[in-house]
């Protein structure tokens, strides 16, 4: 799903809420590699619910990635997520391109739950043959302060927002771009972030649900932190697997299996409500991303749950890794899925893929 093409190296730059990922990627020799890599990692309460709420520490902290990691290219292609971003199949009429332009907005306000003077309105149509007397048409709209809250953290920066995406999509790119998915293949993919989890079920390359649910790896980390009576860095390191001073795995498993619970129990509602809307649809494998992919029972407790193949998702599978070193060939090796978003913005800078 390219909404944008060229040929100028655009930085993904993934805002997340415990930290932000930065990928700018080369192409060489016909395949794709990865030119610069970083993680910054963000305070608690910077950006809440995704949205950013101290301006001032967030470009503070893409100027010192962007510094760090000498990245020389200005353009980015960031992405939103949440309540402020809707995205819903409509089924049409078939008409022309311009026609449908004409009509869009009228055609939003039914199924958009904002004033359409406060939303950027995207869409793309999904049904390739024209012959047909209805078509499916994917509907995004974000509203305008939620991508004034990214860009004007961008340009405070001094970056150029070249791309605004959504995180699903991204993710979505990253996937069709690495796994070269056939037709027929219906996957669901799963970014959970600290505060966010985005799902977006996927056929082939058409994105048949999306959604976003409030809730993430945060909730491990203050379960932890509550029951445990640990530090947040320390629930932080617990969470993802690491032996923290004389806590036991008996007394952490329990604590993360809870959390999971809540999570598997989303999914489920998901998966449910998808199943309903689109007769005859069977979901095959699952893919997880997102730095919460990572913790200790949960791609188990999904396999156990839904009876399919689950497996962290790898940004990197077609996306050459092998010129990078240090502590950002660490990222990859120890939490691949945490760059999933990042990679997938970072794809736009090329055409036709």
């Amino acid at each position: 799903m390219g909404l944008f093409g060229g040929s100028k190296s655009i930085v993904g730059l993934d805002i997340g809420s415990s930290s932000i990922k930065a990928v700018e990627l080369k192409k060489s020799k016909g395949e794709i590699q990865v030119a610069t890599l970083g993680v910054e990692p963000l305070a608690t309460d910077i950006v809440v619910d995704s949205m950013i709420v101290d301006s001032g520490s967030v470009s503070g902290a893409i100027t010192k990635l962007f510094n760090e990691h000498k990245i020389k290219s200005k353009l980015v292609a960031t992405s939103v997520s949440g309540h402020s971003v809707i995205v819903k199949k409509i089924t049409l009429p078939t008409m022309s391109d311009g026609e449908l332009s004409e009509r869009i907005n009228t055609e939003a306000a039914q199924h958009i739950p904002f004033d359409i003077a406060d939303v950027h309105i995207d869409y793309q149509i999904l049904t390739e043959d024209a012959n047909e007397p209805q078509m499916d048409v994917l509907l995004v709209a974000v509203k305008k302060d939620k991508i004034l809250n990214y860009t004007n953290v961008l340009n405070l920066s001094g970056k150029t927002p070249a791309v605004v995406d959504i995180d699903a999509f991204a993710l979505q790119n990253c996937y069709e771009y690495n796994y070269e998915p056939s037709p027929g293949t219906t996957v669901a993919l799963l970014n959970l972030g600290a505060s966010v989890m985005n799902i977006n079920i996927v056929k082939g390359t058409t994105p048949l649900f999306t959604r976003d649910v409030s809730v993430g790896g945060n909730q491990y980390t203050d379960s932890l932190q509550k029951e445990l009576d640990l530090s947040f860095d320390d629930a932080e390191a617990l969470k993802l697997g690491q032996k923290v001073g004389t806590v036991s795995e008996d007394a952490k498993l329990p604590i993360l299996q809870q959390v999971t619970e809540i999570i598997v129990l989303e999914i489920q509602k998901t998966f449910d409500f998808f199943r309903a809307t689109a007769a005859g649809e069977h979901i095959e494998r699952i893919y997880m991303a997102g730095g919460s992919s990572k913790v200790p029972g949960l791609i188990e407790a999904l396999r156990q749950e839904f009876s399919m193949p689950v497996e962290v998702l790898n940004p990197f599978q077609r996306v050459s890794s092998a010129a990078i070193g240090g502590d950002e060939a660490l990222y990859i090796e120890q939490n691949p899925g945490q760059l999933a978003v990042a990679v997938g913005l970072a794809l736009r800078s090329f055409e036709d893929l």
